[in-house]
């Protein structure tokens, strides 16, 4: 070791080579991305539920206002200027904007539990671009500070590592605080359960969408006879292709169909409750991926409250640590806000007669009630 690398060692500083040798396990661990074993956390975005549920979630917070705060002798004010209000106006970089950033960070971090983000900055160190890294293309070391490495591959067999200041990371729940675990793969069961019921619903309509039924003959038939039959009948009746075609039989043969329905299996019903299995782990309530079951024009609305509260709520707040922590200096007094005040705000008459109530008592005046709409201040007519 040299000079150098001793006095950075003594100093608490971290090398980008510098690679703890007792848990290799990390880089096993980083990608996270299956949750049962054989289809992968992108796979899962064919069971329409998850992607349903992710893409809710995702847009939701990728589309709702977000704005850059600083406290300034106990008030709050906004700053456009600051170089993340930049980013947010105008992009995480210039092939990227702030919505489409956030979308693919929130979706990562609910299919994979861990969403990645490169932070470029200029030569003031502060940040002037963000770039989007999937979560399926990184790998993680410990370094021996304790702290985090991130190898990134660019998908041609060329990968760079980012220390922990160059990134932002978010995560979903942990074991260990470090590396987050989808839910996806926490609840494998529950998911395999409805991925098999999905399989099986694909597999019956490709045999017919008509349960299968028995060719009686009134003669012993062959093997040969008994192929041959098997395969004409096949090729003509079988699939969805061929579904109603009229079956007409000769030769003492006579078609027994099973007594048995898509009902009496209960398979309507098993992916009906497998619907709502998968909401419950994103906290969506089904009404907002479409699923109308239980649903009246009562609870739609309570829905949507019960979503931004509960669902929307907790991943904005884990978004705006997220950046603070990371692009903020330690007692800096800014802060990011992901307001949701549009999907709190209820309908327009319980709103409006809130802000009644607020401008009678004095807690609000007329331009603070403007404001809380997004409006502009009343303009002062000169007398």
């Amino acid at each position: 070791m040299g000079m150098i690398d001793r006095i950075a060692s003594m100093a608490g500083f971290e090398r980008r080579s510098d690679a703890s040798p007792l848990d290799p396990s990390w880089q096993a661990l980083a990608p996270m991305t299956g949750y049962y074993s054989g289809l992968s956390a992108r796979a899962a975005e064919n069971l329409s539920t998850v992607l349903a549920c992710t893409g809710a979630i995702a847009t939701a917070l990728a589309y709702v206002p977000a704005r850059v705060y600083a406290h300034v002798d106990n008030d709050r004010v906004e700053k456009q200027g600051h170089p993340l209000g930049k980013l947010i106006r105008y992009g995480f970089n210039p092939s990227m904007t702030w919505c489409d950033g956030i979308e693919h960070l929130v979706a990562d971090t609910l299919l994979t539990g861990n969403g990645l983000l490169e932070i470029e900055r200029n030569g003031n160190g502060q940040c002037s671009a963000l770039y989007y890294h999937p979560w399926g293309m990184v790998t993680v070391q410990e370094l021996a500070s304790g702290r985090l490495a991130y190898d990134v591959s660019n998908g041609k067999g060329v990968s760079r590592r980012l220390l922990e200041g160059e990134v932002i990371h978010l995560r979903d729940r942990t074991n260990d605080g470090k590396i987050g675990i989808s839910r996806l793969s926490r609840s494998a069961d529950t998911v395999a359960g409805v991925d098999l019921a999905n399989r099986h619903a694909a597999q019956f309509l490709a045999n017919g969408a008509n349960p299968s039924g028995v060719l009686e003959s009134a003669s012993q038939l062959s093997p040969e006879q008994t192929k041959n039959l098997r395969e004409q009948f096949d090729e003509r009746f079988s699939g969805a292709h061929n579904a109603g075609r009229a079956l007409i039989l000769g030769g003492g043969l006579s078609w027994k169909p099973a007594q048995i329905s898509p009902e009496d299996a209960e398979l309507l019903e098993t992916r009906r409750f497998g619907v709502e299995e998968i909401a419950r782990l994103f906290q969506v309530p089904p009404p907002i991926i479409g699923d109308y079951t239980h649903n009246t024009f009562t609870n739609s609305e309570t829905a949507g409250r019960w979503f931004a509260t509960f669902c929307l709520a907790p991943w904005a707040r884990k978004i705006e640590a997220e950046f603070s922590r990371s692009l903020f200096p330690i007692g800096s007094p800014y802060e990011l806000e992901l307001d949701l005040s549009g999907f709190l705000r209820g309908d327009p008459e319980t709103r409006w007669n809130a802000h009644k109530i607020a401008l009678e008592t004095n807690v609000l005046d007329a331009d603070e009630v403007r404001q809380v709409e997004g409006w502009n201040p009343r303009k002062q007519v000169a007398a």
